[in-house]
């Protein structure tokens, strides 16, 4: 090569390099961006939840929607955090985590509605309905960012056994 012409780089040549490398880099790149899709529309549903049931049903409305959206929050939150614990593991282990971690948030989420439909001054629908808003939101946010991440199908890596 002469003076002039220098070697071709990466993006010259049209490869990626900014793609995860193993199985762990692609699983918290992917609860990253989940994480970054899903808040701002998670607060935006739950503001409006606090909001509609304190109108609906004043304060008694406003905080037992309140209680709802915390726990909602905290339940999605678990999600990432057990996607960034189980992000090095075996893909099967992750996998695993990941169902696990779903069926636990249910189970939460029904005990803490089955816990507090007992007392009186909470307002169940209330609670029940952030909830549910609140998670449905995220959910769905979680899966746009799945769409939107680019990722590779297959990391053929020695070191993901």
């Amino acid at each position: 090569m002469t003076e002039t012409e220098k070697e071709p780089t990466s993006e010259d040549l049209g490869i990626r390099t900014d793609l995860p490398r193993t199985h762990g880099e692609a699983v918290t790149r992917l609860a990253d961006a989940m994480l970054r899709y899903a808040l701002w529309p998670g607060v935006a549903t739950a503001v409006v939840g606090v909001v509609v049931f304190g109108v609906l049903y004043g304060v008694q409305g406003a905080v037992s929607a309140l209680v709802g959206a915390v726990v909602a929050f905290a339940s999605s939150l678990f999600t990432w955090w057990l996607m960034r614990r189980t992000a090095a593991l075996n893909p099967m282990m992750v996998m695993a985590g990941a169902l696990g971690g779903f069926i636990g948030k249910m189970i939460l989420l029904l005990l803490v509605l089955v816990i507090l439909r007992g007392i009186d001054w909470f307002n169940i629908r209330s609670l029940a309905y952030t909830m549910l808003a609140v998670v449905i939101v995220w959910a769905v946010m979680d899966h746009v960012a799945f769409r939107r991440t680019k990722l590779p199908t297959l990391i053929i890596n020695t070191d993901d056994q």
